[in-house]
């Protein structure tokens, strides 16, 4: 863990804002240390763990199921047999596209990422705070997250089918919001990537292969977050692997459990958020000020999801039509 954070605060193009104030209900993770204990744990569970390894290819058995994995490791290439493969290589998997799955994106589908750690710049430590606006985030928002008094990730999102328009990319979108919010920061470090903002990839599995995380489409259609995700569809996809190995049929019928359980748990709730995700994509940035500006009245321990798309909802009845199938659900 880097920092714990009490809540968020969203802003409108205008910077007017709306907090919501949840005492802990959040961490910002320091993601090298985060993702270097896991590794250290999946080591201590009985993982054998390559190191600066790149998977070049799959092999397969004479009935196409996936029995292996090429790879490029200190200048040579090794092939480790395997009874199921799990391909969790990120955004538009290529292990999986080797096996004969299609994880290809429309390019409405994917949110494109820079971000940097910058330091030396004036923050409140208790939210995370994300800022939208057609100006400075077309279809997606810059955020920043605080790791300590003076330092933060400050990044951007935009939508993949923006990207490039006008020769502006996420990285220059991010600039003009840094140059203007933090002058004086001092930028420590740069990653860049793209991030899937849609609904989970439809075939999750195949003979001898399952397919987690990024590689699966199972980011947050709506925040991009995939973290928790990840985890969850990873566990589900070892413990499908698992009970297919131990039956010795790791077909693709077999192994199908991770997908329905996925599906069950989560495929409702990523239909819904992608749903919420385009109606307010729609909305002006006058209409963001708007709204905005009403719901800052509220006090921030009142601030629900409920209480949000009522406001919207008494403001612009409209969206009553297309919010419909979520209300009768009862998810708002």
């Amino acid at each position: 863990m880097s920092h714990d954070v009490h809540g968020a605060r969203f802003f409108s193009p205008n910077e007017t804002f709306v907090t919501f104030h949840h005492p802990g209900i959040a961490y910002v993770l320091e993601r090298k240390v985060f993702d270097r204990a896991i590794t250290e744990m999946a080591a201590t569970a009985g993982a054998e763990v390559v190191v600066k390894a790149r998977a070049t290819g799959v092999t397969t058995a004479d009935d196409g199921t996936v029995n292996g994995v090429v790879f490029r490791h200190s200048g040579r290439d090794y092939t480790c047999k395997t009874k199921t493969v799990i391909a969790a290589d990120g955004v538009e998997s290529q292990v999986a596209r080797w096996a004969g799955i299609d994880t290809t994106h429309r390019l409405r589908d994917v949110g494109i990422c820079a971000q940097y750690l910058i330091s030396n710049i004036d923050i409140g430590t208790d939210y995370c705070d994300f800022y939208f606006g057609r100006e400075i985030a077309p279809r997606g928002y810059v955020w920043v997250f605080p790791k300590g008094d003076d330092i933060a990730n400050v990044g951007v999102g935009i939508g993949g089918a923006i990207s490039g328009k006008g020769g502006k990319l996420a990285i220059d979108y991010l600039n003009e919001f840094v140059k203007r919010k933090f002058p004086k920061g001092k930028i420590l470090g740069l990653v860049c990537g793209a991030v899937p903002v849609a609904e989970s990839l439809p075939q999750l599995v195949g003979d001898g292969i399952l397919i987690v995380g990024d590689a699966a489409h199972h980011s947050d259609p709506m925040s991009g977050g995939g973290i928790a995700n990840a985890m969850y569809s990873g566990k589900f996809a070892a413990e499908a692997a698992v009970e297919g190995i131990r039956t010795g049929d790791v077909s693709e019928k077999v192994l199908a459990a991770y997908t329905k359980r996925w599906n069950s748990e989560f495929g409702k709730h990523f239909k819904n958020i992608c749903r919420i995700r385009d109606g307010i994509i729609k909305f002006s940035d006058d209409t963001l000020d708007k709204y905005t500006e009403t719901l800052s009245k509220i006090p921030s321990e009142q601030i629900t999801m409920a209480k949000i798309f009522q406001t919207l909802l008494r403001h612009q009845p409209s969206l009553l039509l297309e919010l419909r199938h979520l209300i009768l659900a009862g998810w708002i």
